[in-house]
């Protein structure tokens, strides 16, 4: 998809510095694809805690009688 956007360049140029990359759209791809990684780590770290497990620890670590 093409889309025209005003981006500051010197943050375009920074990311692309850091980043390691010579393309312009390399870099916005990237930022956006880890930007997304990240708000789905914080969405499952929010959910620690919070969700109830019914397992039997015990009996899922007995091993099989059939062997």
């Amino acid at each position: 998809m093409r889309t025209t956007i005003d981006i500051p360049e010197d943050l375009l140029i920074e990311a692309q510095d850091y980043l390691g990359y010579k393309s312009k759209t390399d870099t916005i791809i990237f930022s956006l694809r880890e930007l997304i990684r990240k708000k789905n780590i914080e969405h499952l770290k929010s959910l620690a805690g919070n969700l109830e497990l019914k397992i039997d620890i015990s009996k899922s670590r007995r091993r099989s009688e059939n062997k």
